[in-house]
């Protein structure tokens, strides 16, 4: 049998489709913060003492941030990263 994506959709709970949109939203503001700002992956990696495979991981959309490391994107972007 097979199965449509929009089945699959109907069957993940509300919860994991809200992780995944926010992992990606994540993404897609870090994405947009290092466009404005000219960056690739690695001159980001080097700015913040980071291996360009973690950037890679973060700009996926499917990596489990921790405050931490959104506190250090937001310090070096010099803008929040999310809004609570």
């Amino acid at each position: 049998m097979k199965i449509s994506f929009e089945d699959m959709i109907t069957q993940t709970s509300p919860e994991m489709q809200q992780e995944v949109a926010m992992e990606f939203a994540i993404s897609n503001r870090i994405n947009d913060l290092m466009t404005k700002r000219g960056l690739n992956k690695l001159e980001l990696a080097k700015a913040l003492g980071k291996r360009p495979s973690e950037i890679t991981k973060w700009l996926s959309g499917q990596h489990n941030f921790t405050i931490r490391t959104l506190s250090l994107l937001s310090a070096f972007f010099g803008e929040p990263l999310v809004k609570v």
